[in-house]
């Protein structure tokens, strides 16, 4: 009966307020308690790495650098290789000059003063030579050079107070010096001279011009740091391997030659100087060699 009742009650107030809509469920949401929804995660956990794998990161990180390196040194060895497999070529005055190819490396500085079909006269640029004292009887002893070549690559290559690798230069030179404390003027890369009655040679690098006079120092006792000053000489280059024969035979008649001259004579003492620029591989009709013999002005 009670129930009857009720529902009664809950008919008849639906009937009379037709117009009044139950609250829309935004409205319950706004009236609910607000409940952050941002979950901050705690970091994760780092793990240990273990000896094992310490071990494969450090070989792979080494291999990665050593990949590096290798890259550059390929890099530096093709540079270097491509100097001698695209050598240059000086002016050629005849077919056995043409045929002769040198280094592309940095050489000695000159100026073409006049030419001749027997020798060409240049003016040479002040440069610096690193040189040592050459064991052996001739200038072209393959023991004494090699061991004299050597030293000095090593004090080129390193062997100074600046632990400094320094770039090679052409031509390799050999001279011959009088015995009497003669100052000792030399041309280009590797410079050997005699000291006549000692049976002694000098050999010498001629050092590469963007360091001037800010060498660094042998280590070596035996490696000498001297400026060679300008100078005035007379060439004549010829293909072929350099033996002592060939070298006494071409300044005979270069000097010969020079007798004519009309502006230049041969320096008094002066001795020849052989410039060589290929390396040894070389083939012989290629290779570039040449002689030279200071001169000075003819007195009017």
């Amino acid at each position: 009966m009670a129930a009857q009742s009720l529902a009664r009650t809950l008919i008849l107030s639906s009937t009379l307020t037709p117009n009044i809509n139950p609250p829309s469920f935004n409205c319950l949401k706004s009236m609910a308690p607000t409940v952050s929804t941002t979950t901050t995660l705690a970091p994760p956990q780092r793990r240990s790495m273990s000896a094992f794998e310490a071990r494969i990161s450090l070989v792979f990180a080494l291999a990665s650098q050593a990949s590096s390196v290798s890259q550059r040194l390929l890099m530096d060895l093709a540079s270097e290789t491509a100097k001698y497999l695209f050598p240059k070529r000086l002016e050629s005055q005849n077919l056995e000059e043409a045929l002769m190819a040198v280094p592309d490396l940095e050489t000695v500085r000159f100026k073409v003063l006049n030419r001749t079909d027997k020798y060409e006269i240049r003016e040479v640029e002040p440069y610096f030579i690193a040189e040592t004292t050459m064991p052996g009887k001739t200038g072209f002893d393959f023991n004494g050079s090699s061991q004299s070549f050597n030293i000095l690559a090593e004090y080129l290559f390193g062997k100074n107070t600046s632990k400094e690798k320094m770039e090679m230069t052409t031509p390799v030179i050999t001279s011959r010096t009088r015995s009497d404390g003669e100052r000792m003027e030399m041309t280009t890369p590797v410079i050997t001279k005699k000291v006549e009655n000692q049976d002694k040679w000098q050999m010498s690098f001629v050092m590469p011009s963007k360091y001037g006079s800010t060498l660094p120092l042998p280590k070596d006792p035996s490696v000498r740091i001297k400026e060679v000053p300008r100078k005035v000489v007379a060439v004549v280059a010829f293909s072929g391997f350099v033996t002592d024969e060939e070298v006494k035979r071409r300044e005979l008649r270069l000097r010969d030659a020079l007798k004519n001259d009309r502006e230049f004579r041969v320096k008094e003492g002066a001795s020849v100087e052989v410039s060589q620029y290929n390396p040894p591989f070389t083939l012989p009709f290629t290779r570039r060699n040449e002689i030279a013999l200071e001169l000075e002005k003819k007195e009017e």
